[in-house]
């Protein structure tokens, strides 16, 4: 029966690995070194950190730079390894035994998808921890004017609240807008207005999911506009239900970024965007939904990359693989949020702008092959 790694298996993955961990070290050193690095230390000089604070900060700071290390560690390292290899004539043995490209580049597809495992899980799980953790030490963050707006079947606005200031679970400055069915050129009417001092998600009398908004002053309009009374009200409930739930979840969810939302939520904030008709913020958070797939699977084809710029002649200068590697890394990085902007605005759909930057990759790869005739 045939070996299922062979002492050639054993020997590229060794050596793949070795030089991508390398890689992905030297990354992650010089992207934490010059501002991440000097701010902390100044926080903890200043006294806002201790230096165990100071620590755990660096700490959960790695998995966000882990997510772009990975695939750039990979790529380099098969890069170097080969065009050692290639240099001290070993893929010249490899090839005269019969081993075809595809035979030796099988113990570097094995490592990318290990490793392509790994960056999807960075994005999945470790991020968004760590964006968590880092949230408790820096505090909780801050949403000014935040808008949701209660819609009838037929699209007309029910009602409309605006959250002045969310912190820590706590919103203050709450104004309701209480539509009424009747439209003047094109704009509806006003039945009354609360403001709340303060708010927060709870449940109503009956037990259901329901905003919460306590010392409320509200002013009932008339048709034609006028204030006629002004009431104060200890606490009253609205957005029971469903309801309730969809717009705590959107609130909570436009105070991060995309990175700090796991996969599961990040697929249930999607569906509620969808839902509520937020056209711009749907496209965009789909897009970035679908490229936690796409992106992992980079890992893969920047290995393949790798091993295609390695194959070299003896002579050939190394910088010319290391500065088109650089180049590929570069441009795929800067073109993401060009892609981003195009899903936003609707110019392209989310399926499209998610998969294009790894179909060119693969395009790239398919002709640089055919270019290097093995």
């Amino acid at each position: 029966m045939k070996k299922l790694f062979t002492v050639y298996d054993r020997y590229i993955f060794t050596q793949v690995l070795t030089t991508t961990i390398v890689a992905i070290l030297l990354f992650t050193i010089v992207w934490i070194a010059p501002e991440m690095l000097l701010n902390t230390i100044k926080k903890i000089l200043s006294h806002e950190y201790t230096v165990r604070t100071g620590v755990m900060v660096l700490i959960y700071e790695l998995p966000k730079i882990l997510g772009k290390a990975f695939p750039v560690g990979l790529l380099l390292g098969s890069l170097f390894t080969f065009d050692k290899l290639s240099k001290d004539s070993e893929l010249t043995i490899f090839r005269a035994v019969g081993m075809s490209f595809w035979r030796i580049l099988q113990p570097l597809l094995v490592l990318s998808l290990i490793v392509t495992y790994l960056c999807f899980l960075t994005y999945d799980k470790w991020i968004p921890y760590s964006c968590q953790k880092l949230q408790e030490i820096k505090g909780g963050g801050t949403l000014t004017q935040y808008i949701y707006t209660k819609k009838d079947e037929n699209n007309h606005p029910k009602q409309a609240v605006i959250v002045s200031r969310f912190f820590n679970h706590e919103m203050t400055n709450i104004i309701v807008l209480n539509f009424s069915q009747q439209v003047f050129n094109d704009l509806h009417g006003l039945t009354n207005i609360l403001v709340a001092e303060t708010g927060y998600k709870g449940v109503d009398l009956e037990g259901k999911p329901s905003w919460v908004l306590n010392d409320i002053t509200s002013y009932e309009v008339t048709e034609e506009g006028i204030f006629h009374k002004i009431n104060k009200k200890p606490q009253e409930f609205i957005l029971n239900g469903e309801d309730a739930e969809d717009a705590y979840t959107i609130m909570l969810n436009s105070t991060k970024r995309d990175r700090d939302i796991n996969n599961k939520d990040l697929k249930h904030y999607v569906n509620l965007l969808k839902k509520e008709n937020l056209d711009e913020d749907y496209r965009l958070m789909y897009n970035k939904y679908l490229q936690r797939f796409f992106h992992p699977f980079v890992c893969v084809l920047l290995a393949i990359m790798g091993c295609l710029l390695g194959f070299s002649k003896p002579r050939e200068q190394r910088l010319i693989g290391f500065t088109i590697a650089i180049g590929c890394i570069f441009v795929y990085y800067i073109t993401l949020p060009f892609f981003d902007l195009l899903a936003e605005k609707g110019v392209l759909p989310p399926l499209v702008t998610a998969a294009f930057p790894p179909v060119a990759f693969l395009c790239a790869i398919i002709a640089f092959y055919k270019s290097k005739d093995l």
